[in-house]
């Protein structure tokens, strides 16, 4: 451990990218400005409205908050490697870009989980809604995302920490906890146990949030207005998990599969998690909610307008 806390890694994705930097640093930049700006104005939003201290919205706030730390932690590294000649990170910087992907990975399964309970209370149990889904109730799953969330980080991220490493090049543009099990010389079995570990237990929620939704499609098509709240909560929920599901599935195949030819574009699409989550999930929010978009649309009217 101590030798691996002298050690300079080197990621070698941005390699093929160095002819098109300033192009490549732009994108860069301004996806993420973006990213900052759409999730601050739903937060934003959620916390000025008091019409919008309930607990769907305050579930979306958590969830924005998590997608701009996981995307902060990917983008504020690439772009300073995007302006050095020389893309390194030293291994506590390493572990600390996977401490705060997978935190962020974690906990926007949990949060979907979260959502989606309070989806079904809310369409198969509307009369019993206010009582089940009270404020402590709220503050409780809140506080479970995140601390089952970080548990699963931090024991993650001892089990990759006591392996010595034997090579300090990664293929990636940014760190991963698959990754940097390979460049380990040790026996990495108790690595691959949990992570299988937490394939199944993530799959189990991916099962209950369907599930949840076989309950949300009955209950739904049996009243016009079961079926108006299902499309405009649930649906953007349900479009949430595909997109981050997807975006993480490739990532999964790409760390144990990728390279060779394309690798610019397999390291690219690699990070979709990290990049399109975050910038769709309060984009289909903001259009779909009709409360948001009021807020939104009545904030930016009043600062166009100025001071009376």
């Amino acid at each position: 451990m101590t030798q691996n806390l002298q050690t300079v890694l080197v990621l070698q994705g941005l390699n093929d990218s160095l002819t098109n930097r300033q192009l490549y640093f732009t994108l860069a930049l301004t996806s993420y400005v973006f990213t900052v700006l759409v999730n601050g104005t739903l937060m934003a939003a959620v916390c000025l409205d008091k019409a919008l201290h309930r607990p769907m919205y305050v579930f979306l706030c958590n969830l924005c908050f998590n997608g701009l730390c996981g995307a902060s932690g990917f983008y504020l590294k690439l772009l300073l490697d995007l302006l050095s000649d020389a893309h390194v990170i030293s291994y506590v910087g390493c572990v600390t870009q996977i401490f705060v992907t997978y935190t962020y990975v974690f906990c926007q399964f949990s949060s979907l989980t979260v959502m989606a309970y309070d989806r079904y209370l809310a369409v198969c149990q509307p009369l019993r809604y206010q009582a089940l889904m009270t404020a402590q109730q709220v503050a409780l799953l809140l506080l479970l995302t995140w601390f089952f969330s970080l548990l699963e980080t931090v024991v993650g991220v001892a089990l990759v920490v006591r392996l010595p490493l034997c090579s300090r090049s990664m293929p990636r543009i940014f760190c991963t906890n698959w990754e940097l099990v390979k460049l380990s010389c040790s026996d990495a079995s108790a690595n691959n146990l949990y992570g299988f570990v937490l394939m199944v237990l993530h799959l189990t929620q991916t099962a209950l949030i369907l599930l949840s939704y076989g309950h949300l499609v009955q209950t739904a098509v049996r009243s016009p207005s079961g079926r108006r709240k299902f499309v405009q909560t649930c649906v953007p929920h349900l479009v949430s998990l595909l997109v981050f599901s997807a975006s993480l599935l490739f990532d999964m195949l790409f760390s144990r599969y990728g390279g060779g030819h394309m690798a610019a574009l397999q390291n690219a699409l690699a990070a979709e998690f990290l990049v399109v989550p975050p910038i769709v999930n309060p984009l289909i929010y903001g259009v779909k909610l009709q409360q948001i978009r009021t807020r939104i649309r009545l904030w930016i009217t009043s600062r166009q307008q100025g001071p009376p």
